[in-house]
């Protein structure tokens, strides 16, 4: 099965991007804490805002964990644009207890998540979005290496009661149609292993959409985010209904 050819260009996009940001932490590879402190190619400081939610302040609640990268994190926007803000306002909506917490950092890669993962999951978590693989895929890390880490964050999570989301990425084009295709089945072939839930394309319907992505054609801007997010929470929702009967 071949990449659709809008999804082809970001991803190309994505891909010279990472190039150039590779050896430093600047640019998109910017960590959250250096684009806050306004490093080069840093976005505007755009964290401190009024209608920014006080997830801190709802302590109590049990929690949904987005562990994930730049898209998690909310590059280059506000956030609460970004979608584990935004799925907030879905629980809320819908008057679910339960507390969304971004656990995004900018170029982070499935190692990186899973080196932090303790860290991510302290507290009374119940769901832990996995939205990792695509700075694994930039890169041209080896496929085998990325199904150990994500397989390694699956199995710690379970171990403590977690349920997962898994969300799939897609690889460019530049490592070949064989990458491309092993890439995708990993998502697909991790889910089946252990039983979780598979959102098999976090950008679907956004990547490859320029209305639907910020000036550098890779990052979602806040339309795009909202897909992401409802994309998200048609398979959540389902999932907090069923967390919530049982409770």
């Amino acid at each position: 099965m071949s990449i659709p050819r809008g999804h082809a260009r970001a991803l190309a996009l994505l891909a010279s991007c990472l190039v150039a940001a590779a050896c430093s932490r600047s640019g998109c590879a910017a960590g959250p804490q250096e684009r806050e402190a306004g490093g080069a190619g840093a976005p505007p400081q755009t964290r401190s805002t009024p209608d920014v939610p006080n997830l801190k302040a709802e302590a109590s609640r049990p929690k949904i964990v987005a562990l994930g990268d730049s898209l998690t994190i909310g590059y280059g926007l506000l956030e609460s644009e970004a979608y584990p803000a935004l799925l907030q306002k879905h629980i809320d909506a819908e008057g679910y207890n339960f507390e969304a917490e971004n656990a995004g950092v900018s170029g982070d890669t499935s190692a990186g998540g899973l080196r932090r993962l303790d860290w991510a999951i302290q507290g009374d978590v119940r769901v832990l979005i996995v939205a990792l693989g695509g700075n694994d895929a930039l890169r041209g890390l080896s496929v085998a290496e990325m199904t150990s880490n994500l397989s390694a964050i699956i199995e710690r999570a379970r171990s403590r009661g977690i349920t997962v989301i898994l969300a799939g990425m897609e690889a460019p084009p530049n490592y070949g149609q064989e990458y491309a295709v092993a890439f995708r089945q990993a998502y697909r072939d991790l889910a089946r292993r252990h039983r979780v839930l598979l959102v098999p394309f976090l950008l679907d319907k956004v990547a490859g959409v320029p209305e639907l992505n910020q000036a550098d054609g890779i990052h979602p801007n806040a339309h795009g985010a909202q897909i992401i997010a409802d994309t998200l929470w048609r398979v959540l929702k389902p999932l907090l209904d069923q967390m919530t009967a049982v409770s």
